[in-house]
Formats: structure tokens, C-alpha cells, sequence
């Protein structure tokens, strides 16, 4: 097992996967083996179906969890262990994933969330953050502070999603809160939020999501699907007030248009606002009301 996991991690290093697809893709393929109590290459095309089976069925993970589970198992068996494509494929189906509409707080929700008491200074500068420039999770926690370009109003964002890097927006508002929370916390290690336990590491990406319940709970607000949801309400807004998909696009570090274009829906209170198109136009109503 160790020749085989060193070869997946060649594999997944020539190919540039981020470091943690390459974790998640090891996970995977070693949760298999235990399963199986053997090594992976031994396993055969109708016991991967049949774990697939196991994982949707007693383990109840969901569509997107089988998705990654069937993409790192692709992976390492057509790229490691050189089977053929085609029967990789027909052993390992992808669950088609339910088209899932982000869940988005209000501007006035995002300034409870933000400004509740009970957050340390290092949580509400990290949640501040993480919405201001709509960042994801693991990209927030890995800050360093000379990714903080002050005079050129952005910040760079290094290894992202796909090992991509990109350049976000540095509001006036949310340098200034930085400005004073490195003042006031001194971060060390070279991380803008070190860890608490280990000051020369960056804080966890769990330790972040923690934050957020415990914000989201002081706030009394709804979840929402977690941290994830401080995103998805930073390109909601900004497609609101009015920005380019594509410029949002590139704020996010998409790829492809089409993933940014699930924001262009409308919060409820905006379609409430809006009168008929029949309101416009001069028509009498085809049935007129009893008497």
C-alpha cells in the first residue's frame, strides 16, 4: 500500500492537483482498502460497485460526497493502476448531483452576523474577511499578511481551488479592520490567523467553521450550509448591485461562467417588490369580479 499511495501522490503532483484534492483522493482510496482489508490493487471492478453500494446505502453519504468518492477512485485506478477506462467508468457511475440553489444571508443579516457579541477579535476579522472578499474556507485560513496589497486595493489568493491564483477585491472597511486587528493581535508564524495551539501554523479550517456556528448561533440566524454561505452572499450582493457576472467570475477564481451563473437569482424580498407586467400596460381584466 505505501508503493501504491506514493505512486498516486506522483500521479496527482504531475498533474497539479491542490493539496487538498490530493488528501481527500488518498482518504478515499484508503477508506476502500479498509474496507476491504486488503490492498487496492486487488479489488475488482464488481467490489468498487459494490462499495459504491455500501457508502450510499449504510453510510447515507450524498450526492456530492459519492461524487468525490467515484472521482478519486477514477483516478487512482485508471492513472495508478492503468485500467482500462471503460470499465473504471462502468464500475464507478457518477451519481448525478441535484442542482442545489445557494443559500445567501441579507446585507442586514451579514451586519448581525458580524457584529454580534461574544467573537474574539481573530473570528470576526476571519468571518469579516472570508465575506468581504468571498473567499472559501481553506483559502481565508491560509492568508499571510503579505497577501494583504494594500496599496493596490486587492488581495492575492495562493493556492486556491485547482492550485489557481487570483486577485480579489481589499475593501477600505475591511483593511482597516485588519490594519487594527495586527495591531492589536500581533500574528505570528507568517500566518494572518495562526492557529491558537500552534502559532507557527495556520488556523484549521474546522476551527473557522466553528466560528461561524457560533456566530450564526449568537446571531440567531439560520445556518445556511455553513461558512460556505458568507461566499455565495459576497457574489449574491455584489450581482445586486449591479457588478458583471464575469467580473464576479473572476473574484470567485471560476473557471467556467456557467458555475458564477447559479447567483443570478433574486432574493425574495426584491420579487415581492415587483409589480406585474400587466401593471405597465393598459388592459382590462378578461373576468370581472362579482358584485
Amino acid at each position: 500500500m505505501n508503493i501504491l499511495r506514493q505512486k498516486l501522490i506522483d500521479e496527482m503532483e504531475v498533474r497539479g492537483l491542490s493539496r487538498n484534492t490530493k488528501d481527500s483522493y488518498i482518504g478515499y482510496v484508503y477508506r476502500l482498502a479498509r474496507h476491504y482489508h486488503r490492498s487496492p490493487d486487488q479489488i475488482t471492478d464488481a467490489e468498487l460497485r459494490t462499495y459504491l453500494l455500501h457508502l450510499l446505502r449504510e453510510k447515507k453519504n450524498g450526492a456530492s460526497t459519492l461524487c468525490l468518492a467515484v472521482s478519486a477512485l477514477r483516478f487512482f485506478y485508471r492513472h495508478v493502476l492503468q485500467r482500462p477506462t471503460d470499465a473504471i467508468e462502468t464500475a464507478l457511475p457518477r451519481m448525478k448531483k441535484p442542482v442545489l440553489r445557494p443559500r445567501v444571508y441579507s446585507p442586514e443579516q451579514v451586519g448581525r452576523l458580524l457584529q454580534v457579541d461574544g467573537l474574539n477579535l481573530k473570528h470576526r476579522t476571519m468571518l469579516m474577511t472570508t465575506y468581504a472578499a468571498g473567499l472559501r474556507v481553506s483559502e481565508v485560513v491560509r492568508l499571510r499578511p503579505e497577501h494583504i496589497l494594500s496599496e493596490r486595493g486587492q488581495i492575492r489568493i495562493e493556492e486556491g481551488k485547482g492550485n489557481k491564483q487570483r486577485y480579489t477585491v481589499l475593501s477600505p472597511r475591511l483593511l482597516e479592520q485588519l490594519r487594527g486587528y495586527y495591531r492589536v493581535y500581533r500574528p505570528a508564524g507568517g500566518w494572518m490567523f495562526p492557529s491558537g495551539f500552534w502559532p507557527d501554523r495556520h488556523l484549521t479550517t474546522c476551527s473557522a467553521m466553528l466560528a461561524f456556528d457560533r456566530a450564526v448561533k449568537l446571531a440567531g440566524l439560520s445556518h445556511n450550509g455553513g461558512i460556505h454561505s458568507l461566499r455565495h452572499s459576497f457574489a449574491t450582493h455584489l450581482l445586486e448591485a449591479g457588478v458583471p457576472l464575469p467580473v464576479i467570475q473572476r473574484l470567485l477564481g471560476h473557471s467556467n461562467l456557467a458555475t458564477t451563473s447559479r447567483y443570478l437569482h433574486v432574493r425574495r424580498e426584491i420579487i415581492a417588490e415587483l409589480k406585474g407586467l400587466l401593471e405597465a400596460i393598459d388592459v382590462n381584466p378578461l373576468i370581472k369580479p362579482s358584485a
